[in-house]
């Protein structure tokens, strides 16, 4: 079925007017903010300018409520190409702005950091494929039920005891250099009480033994 912005497809979304579609209503939006008008002059790219057009602060506020994305509960912001820092700024002045979001895919997005991002009801994140490389460097997510990592560049589990409160079940970290930490899967589960499932496979008995156990052998010298 088409959505209400199908009409809408080939254009970008600022450049959009007189319609009642809501940013909610959109699925897999693009981030495409470009450089200011003042960030083009000092590039020495004047030439690309349009008449600039006064905004006030009544557009302002109507563009504002016309994104709706403190409504917005279920979002895809995948594959956005972020290629310059007014992209990536536009997008996560998006993210501090989902503040109902409850299922958000991030992947594929070059990301790196996002430790300034607060998504307080988000229970599903998916940021595959990015640039993380630590635990800390991830949003802060208090109801979070199913995070995945996979493709990443995290390095070790350190950090990943925050998420110990979190009712937390599900966790991928495949395609991660801490996978191959030694005894992964045992430091994994004993940080993370509410953990059911790491890396697609359920919980088994041996996961449950504490990592510092080493198994310790009777010797007999024969003389």
């Amino acid at each position: 079925f088409k959505l209400p912005s199908d009409s809408f497809k080939y254009l970008g979304w600022c450049d959009i007017e007189e319609h009642d579609v809501r940013g909610n209503q959109l699925r897999c939006p693009r981030v495409r903010e470009g450089p200011s008008e003042e960030e083009l002059f000092f590039r020495r790219e004047e030439h690309t300018l349009k008449k600039r057009k006064q905004v006030t602060d009544t557009e302002k506020w109507e563009k504002r409520m016309q994104e709706n994305w403190e409504n917005c509960a279920e979002l895809n912001l995948s594959f956005q190409d972020l290629g310059d820092l007014y992209q990536l700024e536009n997008f996560k002045r998006i993210l501090r702005r989902l503040i109902r979001v409850e299922k958000l895919w991030l992947v594929d997005n070059s990301l790196t950091d996002l430790s300034a991002i607060r998504l307080p009801r988000c229970r599903e994140l998916n940021v595959n494929k990015n640039h993380f490389t630590s635990f800390k460097q991830l949003p802060k997510i208090p109801q979070i039920q199913h995070l995945s990592l996979a493709e990443n560049n995290i390095m070790t589990l350190s950090g990943i005891s925050d998420f110990r409160h979190a009712p937390l079940e599900s966790l991928i970290l495949k395609r991660n250099p801490c996978e191959f930490q030694e005894r992964y899967r045992q430091l994994v589960f004993s940080s993370l009480p509410n953990l059911k499932m790491l890396d697609g496979i359920p919980k088994l008995p041996e996961d449950c033994s504490p990592p510092e156990i080493r198994l310790f052998y009777k010797m007999c010298t024969i003389l």
